[in-house]
């Protein structure tokens, strides 16, 4: 089962008031194992960048004008989330953005059934609690440290550990971490334990108790036995 924690940062809130993608982060994970694959791209958006948006991702117009187009890098986009269930935090947010990129370029929208949500996922094991992602990082006691401003990548990676918490519990990752590695292999694991050996035998003292409570038991069983 493969599946994609992914983020998107963007100039703004509604791709049809001609906001942008800035950057995209993509985790990979096999059967709720993140194998240390990832995408991660930053884009220009041929436009300006709103102050607003710059203070939460910190993506300035100047550091993006270099980047490349989302038409020249959708394609290894594509590639990489291909044939994968796509874990989105607000997921109605992000793919209407991706679905606007997609639309311009003249490529085919992602239908929504191919996301998972982990806002609902939350809302319905969590009701009336907080269900943004810092909340359920304190919540998993998932380290924020990092997280000074918003970042694709890093809040994909986040998502990922959120995600497998929503669906019960993170697990090691079993060495599959490829980080440059284009496939997955299949391995069995095993863990051995040494457990080094201890004393049982008896004390003088113990000894001499038992003896005396021997002495005691009349026509015990193991002398008929012996006879």
């Amino acid at each position: 089962m493969r599946e994609i924690a992914l983020d998107t940062e963007t100039t703004g809130l509604d791709p049809a008031s001609g906001h942008r993608i800035v950057e995209i982060g993509c985790v990979e994970m096999i059967s709720h194992v993140r194998t240390g694959r990832v995408y991660h791209t930053y884009l220009n958006p041929e436009r300006d960048m709103p102050e607003e948006a710059e203070r939460v991702h910190g993506l300035s117009a100047d550091f993006l004008s270099d980047k490349p187009l989302f038409r020249d890098t959708a394609q290894n986009f594509l590639a990489f989330i291909r044939d994968a269930k796509l874990v989105i935090h607000n997921a109605a947010f992000d793919m209407k953005f991706i679905n606007a990129e997609l639309k311009n370029i003249g490529c085919e929208t992602i239908p929504m059934d191919l996301t998972i949500d982990t806002v609902q996922m939350a809302r319905q094991k969590f009701p009336g609690q907080p269900a943004n992602l810092d909340a359920l990082c304190r919540r998993f006691n998932i380290d924020l440290s990092a997280r000074t401003k918003h970042g694709a990548l890093l809040d994909a990676e986040l998502l990922s550990d959120v995600y497998l918490e929503l669906t019960g519990g993170r697990q090691a990752s079993l060495g599959l971490a490829a980080e440059h590695s284009q496939t997955v292999e299949n391995h069995s694991y095993s863990l051995s334990i040494e457990i080094p050996e201890r004393e049982f035998r008896p004390s003088q003292e113990e000894l001499e108790a038992h003896r005396r409570f021997i002495e005691l038991l009349t026509d015990p069983l193991w002398k008929k036995i012996a006879s």
